[in-house]
């Protein structure tokens, strides 16, 4: 075994020519896992409201955005993209002092746009044990979980990668909603993801990924679990074990040799525009031949480049490859600066599984990493993903990401031994 966690697992789960063709799978309609969780109806909820800042928080966080009908299928697109539209996330958070909510445990209702309490906290009651702080912080709690079998029924041993992308995509979504909301974040990693796991009655289906911290120190009183437990519900309504999924998830529970990121991006969007970019972003699957500007392009390469606040911060090196940027020369470059010149566009398609759009973008991203923290390390791939989808949409461009590629031939090709976590192609629409 690896002595870094995730490694065996991302090499066993690799993507080759003849592994995508050696091993086809024809996808069940029939027994598809629901996409959204629902609580009992006996459950308080509280409608959310576009006049409450906090809700509105919640809603860009995750809310339903648009519903696109196909024959025998629906499919409900939310604010932060999903592989496959499958949504393998569900949001939990707390919060204390909030205005617009009792001070409890709730879950994030996708499906009726609202928060079901779970559970009404205590003075001196919460969850901020399992994230290891001793005093009752103010404000909202905000934690990330993966009903995991919603991505296995398609991408089956490859699905942790994605739920871990979808968890950081869901990150980068409280990251943009942060801004709005007036209210600075960070992410935590270093959390007791099995005692958060027993706590919410999680079985098998089900279990934590990550947590976001906007809140503040309220007193110096210790807090305490509370001794009300929320009940559980089944997340899919269809289950089946894939051992390689679960035994992954329990090897990179535990961090090693982190390192804090103290520091917080520099926002400085219109917030109308950026709030307009958060509603209307979208998977682009086709591109126009206009291109971007350098101007455009180095916007979108700041903010993925700002610091991502948290408690394990892993290192990502950031591929371009340039097809159609204006004023700028073609080729693959290393974190902003040419390291080899020449038409890439197709040979950049080629490596994302032959996706023809991929070759019609003017830039297409590569997320590379040798980090030891695997958990940590894809969903910071997911948060770098959210920034580009979203800075895409503020400068009026189009984004896809991309989770499928020939590993190995994409290392080649970058001349870059380091795991591939995901890809992004971005252009005119």
């Amino acid at each position: 075994m690896n002595s870094c966690s995730g490694l065996d697992y991302h090499e066993a789960t690799k993507h080759s020519w003849i592994s995508v063709r050696q091993n086809p799978h024809r996808l069940d309609w029939e027994s598809q896992p629901a996409s959204m969780k629902f609580y009992p109806a006996s459950l308080p909820r509280i409608p959310l409201s576009k006049a409450s800042p906090a809700h509105r928080f919640i809603y860009h966080i995750g809310g339903i955005t648009a519903k696109k009908s196909y024959p025998g299928v629906e499919y409900y697109l939310r604010t932060h993209p999903s592989a496959g539209a499958l949504y393998p996330t569900e949001l939990y958070f707390q919060a204390r002092g909030v205005e617009g909510f009792s001070d409890g445990i709730y879950h994030f209702e996708v499906g009726s746009t609202s928060a079901v309490l779970l559970v009404s906290l205590e003075e001196y009651e919460g969850l901020e044990p399992f994230l290891k702080l001793r005093r009752p912080m103010r404000g909202l709690l905000f934690f990330v979980s993966s009903p995991w079998y919603r991505s296995a029924w398609k991408y089956r041993e490859r699905a942790y990668r994605y739920c871990l992308l979808d968890a950081g995509h869901l990150l980068g979504a409280v990251e943009a909603g942060s801004h709005l909301y007036g209210h600075a974040y960070r992410i935590a990693y270093d959390i007791d993801l099995a005692g958060l796991d027993r706590f919410f009655g999680f079985g098998d289906e089900e279990f934590f990924l990550s947590a976001a911290i906007a809140a503040v120190p309220l007193s110096s009183a210790d807090v305490k679990i509370p001794r009300n437990k929320p009940v559980q519900t089944d997340p899919t309504g269809v289950f089946a074990h894939v051992p390689l999924i679960e035994k992954a998830y329990r090897e990179t529970m535990a961090l090693a040799g982190c390192k804090k990121e103290p520091r917080f991006p520099s926002l400085s969007f219109h917030k109308e525009a950026w709030e307009d970019a958060i509603l209307k972003r979208r998977s682009a699957r086709e591109f126009t031949t206009v291109g971007m500007t350098k101007m455009q392009y180095e916007a979108i390469l700041d903010f993925a480049r700002q610091p991502v606040p948290s408690d394990c911060d892993e290192p990502l090196r950031l591929y371009a490859v340039l097809n159609r940027v204006a004023d700028m020369p073609i080729g693959i470059y290393s974190d902003g600066k040419l390291v080899a010149a020449g038409d890439f566009a197709k040979k950049a398609a080629y490596l994302c599984l032959e996706q023809g759009f991929v070759a019609q973008s003017a830039v297409t991203f590569f997320l590379l990493s040798n980090g030891c923290n695997y958990r940590a390390l894809y969903q910071k791939a997911g948060i770098v993903g959210h920034r580009i989808y979203l800075m895409a949409r503020y400068l009026g461009l189009g984004c896809s990401g991309v989770g499928a590629y020939y590993d190995d031939e994409v290392r080649e090709f970058l001349k870059d031994d380091k795991m591939v976590l995901y890809a992004l192609a971005v252009g005119s629409i």
